[in-house]
């Protein structure tokens, strides 16, 4: 989807902008209210430009106007449409904007009480695949990776790393820490109160086939993960919100983590070790190809930091 901006501007800076504007082939559409803000005080200009111009837009805006005299709204437009200039939106890249990938990242992995829940809420569905049969198993295993947010605060770390932002990359390993230590939480209760239920024991757990797997995965497994891995940096790259499902389908972080809990729960500290060293897996796997795929953009593409 192409991108509208929203700028309101101190109204010194406005007609610079517009004559900087003015010579980008793939701005499609400006228009001016002058006046038109209120806060900040000043004029509103919006801007309609396909993605493969919206990082020089920015920077353009960057460079005209001081920090404390502008404010940009962004959005993606449904469609846009001009006759000229068909061609070259029908040509237009499938790509987000370095604020828009950190607002959404930030969005889905911030410490709220719906992500605390949802990370718990993972972990129980986890251990219950865990002592499950293979159909109701996998049931469980897709729930719980899609369920809970997992996948979001552990890509801030190797953004922040790119982008040489140091609070990014924090915000998103003290999230991860807290979020995963909750999946593990989850699980553990959750066995717990299955096995005083007497629905479960502990034998059903560590002759679980699923555990095996998991704490001696094959190179096939690993492969998948990666898949998993590189899929999901790329789609968080491009703003396809609505196939993540997909990538994180194929991760068994969320998975492995609740194992830490269940073994835990049974006294089988050699499990719990493995089910954390496949959780490390999958968080390298997510570091080292974020770190390529965000790597890439900005030195190929983008070669710019985001305006904050």
């Amino acid at each position: 989807m192409q991108r509208t901006f929203t700028v309101s501007l101190t109204p010194a800076y406005t007609d610079p902008l517009i004559h900087q504007l003015q010579s980008i082939d793939e701005v499609i559409s400006l228009s001016l209210h002058r006046g038109g803000s209120v806060k900040p005080t000043g004029d509103t200009m919006t801007i309609h430009v396909l993605n493969s111009g919206a990082d020089e837009v920015l920077r353009r805006i960057e460079h005209v106007c001081p920090p404390s005299h502008y404010a940009i709204a962004t959005a993606e437009l449904a469609s846009m449409i001009n006759p000229e200039k068909h061609e070259k939106i029908r040509l237009d890249v499938d790509e987000a904007i370095w604020e828009e990938m950190e607002s959404g990242l930030r969005y889905q992995g911030r410490l709220t009480g719906n992500f605390i829940t949802l990370m718990a809420l993972g972990g129980v569905i986890s251990a219950v695949g865990l002592v499950s049969e293979p159909g109701p198993q996998t049931l469980a295993f897709v729930a719980a990776s899609i369920i809970a947010p997992g996948f979001e605060p552990l890509a801030k770390v190797p953004l922040g790393i790119i982008l040489n932002n140091r609070q990014t990359a924090l915000f998103g390993l003290r999230s991860s820490l807290i979020g995963y230590g909750l999946v593990s939480l989850g699980a553990l209760l959750t066995f717990l109160i299955l096995q005083w239920l007497g629905v479960t024991n502990v034998d059903e757990f560590t002759h679980n086939p699923e555990v095996e797997a998991i704490s001696n995965p094959t190179g096939k497994h690993i492969t998948v993960s990666f898949g998993g891995t590189l899929a999901g940096c790329i789609i968080v790259a491009a703003y396809r919100r609505s196939v993540i499902a997909g990538a994180l389908i194929a991760m068994v972080v969320i998975t492995a983590m609740a194992m830490v809990g269940v073994s835990l729960a049974c006294g089988r500290l050699d499990l719990a070790w493995d089910g954390l060293q496949r959780v490390g897996i999958d968080v390298g796997l997510i570091v080292l190809t974020g770190m390529v795929v965000f790597g890439a953009k900005q030195w190929l593409m983008r070669r710019r930091k985001p305006l904050v």
